[in-house]
């Protein structure tokens, strides 16, 4: 029955295997330590991270169809504002994150109200123009480290109780954010707005004409795109201890892109999956040989030759 009220636009989160990956990822530091490899848990936080912040972009890239070629601004953004508060005596979580979110948001807010304006080409020339600017702000500002990046003295305090500093509490609290974060894109793509996103991605014209305000409906996306990004910037540089403005840089903006690209352009799990996929080929290959920058462009571009709308496109073909 729900089947026959579902629209094609809606994206389904099949509940059991939904259930039994949460499972995993929670039993996941238990199953590293009895193994002896408990380095991993990092590399998991970070699949996680990177692969929140894949998520974000791929919900103005696959879902709005629009090439955002700045998308690291906004992880920066949320990154610096938790380092710049902490280095002015605000630790506490409940102050920084959200204000790091809003920054991110903001920021947002203002370069997609101008760069919405154009198209194609132009669209992603302004947003890497603005991202590349802001670049460029933070290596001059020396009072917050410059080129050099500034370090956290420590991590966000979220209570007492909670030591984020425990690596395994932080990959908890991480997988928790992350996994709230996905189930709202779900909600989103799956509700009117998201329809209508999508409706957008496919003719702009059409929905125009039957009235929808296209500006405001991308204009929000992008809004909602930025903020996620921050909150995956407030997750990174609590990991790392440490931001820098190469955070902001194209390359950056250019590896998100890549793992939706990798994962599913469009596709709900395309940005995690993508995510996952590089940093494990990431760290698999450069155990292997110091070239494995080139074995990973030839995975790559095997990927996108065998799968141009990404690896999650493999599961529609069966």
């Amino acid at each position: 029955m729900a089947d026959f009220f579902s629209s094609p636009l809606d994206h389904r989160l099949r509940k059991v295997p939904a259930l039994v990956l949460l499972a995993a990822l929670v039993a996941l530091p238990w199953m590293l330590q009895a193994a002896g490899q408990d380095f991993y848990l990092g590399l998991a936080t970070r699949v996680l991270i990177f692969g929140l912040a894949a998520t974000s972009l791929n919900l103005v890239l696959g879902f709005g169809g629009l090439v955002s070629f700045g998308h690291a601004a906004f992880v920066g953004a949320g990154a610096y504002t938790v380092a710049i508060l902490m280095q002015d005596g605000i630790a506490s979580a409940w102050i920084a994150w959200p204000a790091a979110v809003l920054v991110s948001a903001l920021l947002a807010a203002a370069i997609g109200a101008i760069s919405l304006r154009t198209r194609g080409v132009y669209f992603i020339m302004i947003t890497l123009a603005f991202a590349q600017m802001l670049y460029y702000v933070m290596t001059s500002l020396k009072a917050y480290g410059g080129e050099d990046g500034l370090s956290l003295m420590s991590k966000s305090l979220v209570a007492e109780a909670v030591d984020l500093g425990d690596e395994r509490t932080f990959y908890l609290l991480t997988l928790a954010v992350c996994a709230l974060a996905f189930l709202f894109v779900q909600r989103l793509l799956n509700a009117r707005f998201g329809h209508t996103l999508q409706g957008l991605r496919e003719n702009e014209t059409r929905m125009a004409a039957i009235g929808f305000p296209v500006f405001r409906y991308r204009l929000a996306a992008f809004v909602l795109a930025g903020a996620l990004a921050g909150v995956a910037g407030v997750l990174l540089v609590n990991q790392s201890g440490f931001v820098s403005p190469s955070l902001l840089d194209w390359h950056q903006s250019g590896l998100l892109l890549m793992m939706v690209i990798l994962g599913g352009v469009g596709h709900l799990y395309g940005g995690l999956a993508g995510a996952a996929i590089f940093l494990l080929l990431e760290e698999l290959l450069s155990g292997y040989t110091t070239h494995w920058k080139f074995v990973l462009g030839l995975v790559l571009l095997a990927v996108v030759l065998l799968a141009p709308n990404g690896v999650m496109s493999f599961r529609r073909r069966r």
